[in-house]
């Protein structure tokens, strides 16, 4: 049957290259983009049929990418041709790709032709079998239900007791579409579609599979307890085979989607029995459960869920799984932000007010209370008298109350940490909370209130109309101030404060609130750096060479790209290639930014020039692809945030950043060293001058600094000097005379920072302090650079 004329203009151009060869390369090439779902479930048999070369691979390549990208959607037609052309190169493949056929039940919503389909799906199935090719077991055993064709063969070498074996006698029991969508969870094949929307609800929705779920959760637990009795021997890594991690791995997915109430006890309780063998040695029972437990809880965290993987990580024993366990948190924390209902949900743990827990232990008293940064500190008191340490007969008498008190100030710091990088990571996509909720889930909450007195929030007077809470700082012992609402909405929504929506007379006047107040925020908010659009953005339209021409270290760059979950293949003579782009999904999975970059192969060491940020939007409508976005359309604090990522990673791995670089560096990018480690400031190096003006007249040396619109002038006994407020550097007057001090990381707790994120900005005091007093340095290489000619 012609279907052509269902298809759009594009995806007919497309059909007439696949299925004429003589058609030659089309001019302009396909604009994939252009196709609809419908388009794609149309194409793709095509594309499978198409081989050798010329114009027709090329378009089918071009199909089987869109493919990879979006959501297909197949009629009853195009379901029975994709089924018909896996068939159709069984003999010459050996091999077809039946995570496709399986996907396509999911993806037709006018109904599963099964009656049609039975014939070429019980071809698929036994010529599988037969070759032996069932590494995709799930999606075999979907195309063997369509077929009629029961068991499939046996998928999986596992004892009859394995989980594995558990789940697969409950796939066995649902249709072929209910196997389809545990097919769709588990591993797929290079040329499989997304993961379909709404997959892990539907998945929720069979009962069957939602018990096993629980009971394999419960089974693993209980086979951990019996390994830590020693009522099973102990074998480092071997207590679950790979096919019971990925089933567990998929019960703990569907759990932490459904947000099981019986999950939380369950996982504390497992992971804690998986982290550390029951003998001292440092390996685990399953480092494969442990690893594949965190990613679920990347996928879809908790507040409970990331507590107990701290709580691995800290009773571990093994460095390495130490080093992951920390990568897999850090992903996860920032997940909270897209997951509203259960991201701020936090036990008070027997906090009062103020954040404040007081236990009596004789005649001492142990109080727990936020300190001097906004920490969580054990203070010891006897009578009103503050204690310098724990007293020796506390330490005597109560030896496990201590323990236990200092396992709950680790545990609070964990809590408050998780649900920084939560609010944080949720300023993209404009977060707010129904006034209640925020009232008893974070400003009333004895633990989140002391977060949230330290932020800034503005609430919605009218549909639309947002205002700042009022502020007034109010002391409060020892520890600086906190920021207070003056007046509350009882209605309404309320949100974080970010300065892009705000005038630079408020922007102002809080910056200055925030340092008189010497209030020590938990992320950069008051100071935070704004990013609007710039005419020569609008003028290339879809992406910005802001950040582009610098000249970074790559290894540094590969590492801080991974800190801040930014997705990124390694570069480099490897195998690795010489270009890639670094990406992250913002504002609740809506936008997507890129980050282009080239390695230099050149170079005496690993180094990258940096390029292009471009911008692609959700296509919702489209299957769930993506679409590049002119910048215009960006929402400015999606533009804001994922740029200031970008000046970070280049201020931060820039050559110009490196003070020693120009000793050992390359003569062909002196030039740009020199410029730049002395040019003008991002907006990072703006909101650092503005935070040195309102800093340093606080301070001893503040009558010997001036500040220009990139430098801070230190006025010293023996010289004048210079530096720069972004990169760090110095230079020496008269004659510009460049001055190299090796960094020291250590500063003065006492000076008061508004922020803890930017450790330039303390590197740039410690500089001037010692400058200052050029005549009191005593380090001889610091003075004959000082005492030197121009």
């Amino acid at each position: 049957m012609n279907v052509t004329h269902l298809l759009s203009p594009e995806a007919r151009r497309l059909h007439h290259h696949l299925t004429e060869p003589g058609a030659g390369y089309p001019h302009p090439w396909p604009d994939t983009s252009l196709l609809t779902a419908t388009d794609l479930g149309h194409l793709l048999p095509l594309a499978y049929r198409t081989t050798g070369t010329g114009a027709a691979t090329s378009m089918r390549f071009a199909v089987e990418d869109a493919v990879r990208e979006r959501q297909p959607e197949f009629t009853p037609a195009s379901c029975l041709a994709l089924y018909d052309a896996l068939v159709a190169g069984l003999e010459r493949r050996k091999w077809a790709d039946v995570c496709l056929a399986a996907g396509a039940l999911l993806r037709c919503p006018g109904g599963v032709p099964e009656a049609e389909l039975a014939g070429p799906a019980r071809v698929l199935t036994e010529f599988m079998v037969a070759h032996g090719r069932l590494e995709a077991p799930y999606a075999l055993l979907a195309v063997a239900g369509v077929a009629g064709v029961e068991g499939a063969g046996q998928p999986m070498d596992e004892p009859r007791e394995s989980l594995a074996m558990a789940e697969r006698e409950v796939v066995l029991g649902l249709d072929p579409a209910g196997r389809a969508l545990v097919a769709e969870v588990g591993p797929r094949s290079f040329g499989s579609p997304p993961e379909l929307p709404g997959v892990w609800d539907r998945l929720a929705a069979l009962t069957p599979y939602a018990d096993f779920a629980r009971s394999a959760l419960e089974a693993a637990e209980a086979r951990l307890a019996a390994i830590h009795a020693r009522e099973l021997p102990y074998r480092a890594d071997k207590a679950f085979s790979a096919a019971e991690v990925a089933a567990l791995g998929r019960a703990a997915r569907l759990a932490l989607h459904c947000d099981a109430p019986w999950l939380p006890a369950l996982l504390d309780s497992l992971l804690a029995l998986v982290a550390v063998a029951p003998t001292a040695a440092k390996t685990l029972p399953s480092q494969a459960l442990l690893f594949e437990i965190g990613r679920a809880v990347v996928r879809f965290p908790t507040p409970e869920a990331i507590t107990a993987l701290r709580a691995a990580r800290a009773a571990t024993r093994h460095a390495g799984v130490v080093k992951q366990l920390d990568r897999l948190i850090k992903k996860a924390e920032p997940g909270l932000a897209d997951r509203m209902e259960v991201a701020f949900r936090m036990p008070d743990l027997g906090f009062g007010a103020g954040g404040r827990l007081k236990v009596s232990l004789g005649e001492y008293t142990a109080v727990l209370a936020p300190g001097a940064g906004g920490e969580f500190e054990l203070g010891w008191r006897q009578g009103g008298k503050p204690l310098k340490s724990v007293p020796a007969a506390v330490r005597r008498e109560h030896p496990d109350e201590v323990k236990r008190l200092r396992e709950l100030v680790k545990q609070v710091r964990r809590q408050v940490t998780t649900l920084c990088r939560a609010l944080e990571a949720g300023l993209a996509g404009e977060m707010s909370w129904p006034y209640e909720t925020w009232r008893d889930r974070i400003a009333g909450h004895p633990i989140a209130g002391t977060v949230a007195t330290r932020l800034i929030w503005e609430a919605e007077a009218a549909p639309g109309e947002w205002r700042t809470l009022a502020l007034e700082a109010e002391s409060a012992p020892s520890e600086g101030r906190t920021l207070t609402p003056s007046s509350s909405p009882e209605a309404g929504r309320v949100r974080l404060w970010h300065p892009a929506r705000a005038s630079a007379e408020e922007v102002a006047r809080l910056r200055e609130a925030v340092t008189e107040g010497r209030v020590k925020q938990p992320f950069k908010q008051a100071f935070r750096e704004v990013y609007p659009l710039t005419p020569a953005e609008e003028a290339t339209a879809v992406y910005s060479n802001r950040f582009a021409g610098h000249i970074v270290d790559y290894r540094r760059l590969y590492a801080m790209f991974r800190a801040r979950n930014w997705e990124s293949r390694m570069l480099g003579p490897w195998d690795g290639g010489d270009t890639d782009a670094a990406t992250r999904v913002l504002a609740e999975g809506r936008w997507r930014v890129s980050f282009h970059h080239d390695y230099l192969y050149d170079e005496p060491g690993e180094y990258a020039t940096t390029d292009q940020v471009r911008f692609h939007r959700r296509d919702d409508e489209g299957g769930g692809g993506w679409l590049e976005s002119p910048l215009a359309e960006v929402p400015p604090l999606v533009f804001s945030e994922a740029m200031r990522d970008v000046d970070l990673f280049v201020a931060v791995t820039s050559i110009a950043a490196d003070p020693g670089w120009a000793d050992r560096g390359h003569d062909r990018h002196l030039a740009y060293w020199r410029d730049t480690s002395v040019g003008p400031l991002q907006p990072s190096g703006e909101v650092r001058l503005d935070a040195l003006a309102r800093i340093l007249p606080r301070t001893a040396i503040g009558g010997r600094c001036t500040l220009t619109d990139r430098f801070l002038v230190v006025r010293g006994d023996l010289r004048t000097y210079k530096i720069h407020v972004g990169s760090g550097n110095i230079l020496m007057d008269p004659g510009d005379v460049y001055l190299c001090i090796v960094p020291d990381r250590r500063r003065d707790e006492r000076l008061f920072l508004p922020f803890e994120e930017d450790d330039r900005l303390a590197l740039i005091l410690s500089k001037a302090f010692l400058l200052a007093r050029d005549t009191e340095i005593t380090d001889e290489s610091i003075l004959a650079q000082i005492k030197g000619g121009t």
